[in-house]
């Protein structure tokens, strides 16, 4: 191999390194997620995965947040990822009737 195409491998390498920590940097798993960060994860609104939470679609948890008196409700990345594989739990009151 010449000096000039080790150079071009060198540099082809350092893009593809950059590109790497970046899809890395992105793709970071995290314990806990919150309503807006699991919305933009499920291509939901953030108003529909609080919505989850409060009627017990999904297991989440409230967090203090220094807001007040009420929560804020963080999903487990496990939790995710049942939501992707299983979907949405059962409701809990399966005898309301919907008109």
């Amino acid at each position: 191999m010449t000096t000039e195409e080790l150079n071009d491998l060198t540099t082809r390498l350092a893009r593809i390194e950059q590109t790497l920590d970046l899809l890395v940097q992105q793709r970071t798993i995290k314990d806990w997620y919150s309503t807006a960060e699991a919305a933009q994860m499920l291509g939901k609104a953030e108003f529909t995965v609080r919505e989850w939470c409060r009627l017990g679609r999904v297991r989440a948890e409230k967090k203090q947040c220094g807001r007040g008196v009420a929560g804020e409700w963080i999903i487990s990345h496990e939790e995710l990822t049942r939501i992707r594989n299983e979907g949405l739990l059962p409701e809990l009151n399966p005898y309301r009737h919907v008109k």
